[in-house]
């Protein structure tokens, strides 16, 4: 809290001196944000987006958890899949905006899908890495004791994934994040992203712009916050330890 409170006396005194009128100081933010929160916006725009990011995080984790331990499990199969995950993943989730506003249309389900993208390749990638950095010796001793597949995977290697797998939920939540509020620049009208882009269109309203930047900080910081909790869970604090 010392760095934030030191952060907006720099921020106010930087304004005050310079006697800019293109940055608002932190008193004009956050009349802003009252001001949003007296019409009833703040709550709706919030609401929007974490909606969007919601759905989109958790289909791609319902999607890539699954799909990153079988390829993990399977030098096959990933040797076969590998090269198209490697083209598919480097592109830019802003690149599918325009195919995803022809397949879907303006609205939650263009900006759900381009949440979707963000998040999928970066958790495959995490899920497969986690699964091969699993102890061979464990794995042997597991198939000695006469594990079946099934169990394997329960007993083995789910516990031993588990903590590199918070780690890649929340890095990929942070992008998820990210790409919400550029997809609602362009793809929906409603949301965080499309209160910062329609305050610059309508007069420029910087101070509703920043007070849409600081919202998403702090739901940027408040969401991180979250995922670190499952840190503590003692199925997953072990790898955390020294």
């Amino acid at each position: 809290m010392t760095g934030v409170a030191l952060f907006v006396a720099a921020w106010a005194a930087a304004v005050q001196l310079s006697g800019t009128r293109l940055v608002p100081g932190p008193l004009a933010v956050v009349r802003a944000l009252g001001e949003l929160l007296s019409h009833g916006l703040l709550l709706r725009y919030l609401v929007a987006s974490l909606f969007r990011v919601t759905w989109g995080f958790l289909l791609a984790a319902v999607v890539a958890i699954p799909a990153g331990i079988a390829l993990g499990l399977s030098r096959r199969g990933e040797a076969a899949l590998n090269p198209l995950m490697q083209v598919l993943r480097p592109i830019s989730p802003l690149a599918w905006i325009p195919l995803a506003i022809l397949w879907f249309g303006v609205g939650d389900r263009a900006a759900i899908w381009l949440i979707f993208i963000a998040s999928f390749f970066s958790l495959l990638v995490t899920v497969i890495r986690a699964v091969h950095d699993v102890d061979p010796v464990h794995r042997n001793a597991a198939l000695n004791f006469g594990l079946d597949r099934r169990r394997l995977l329960r007993d083995v290697v789910l516990p031993a994934i588990l903590p590199q797998l918070v780690i890649g939920l929340r890095l990929t939540l942070g992008v998820a994040w990210l790409v919400v509020v550029a997809a609602e620049m362009i793809a929906v009208n409603s949301g965080v992203g499309f209160l910062i882009i329609d305050a610059r269109n309508a007069g420029n309203r910087y101070d509703l712009v920043v007070a849409g930047m600081v919202m998403i900080g702090a739901v940027g910081l408040l969401l991180d916050t979250l995922v670190r909790r499952l840190e503590r869970l003692p199925s997953v604090a072990w790898g955390f330890s020294a």
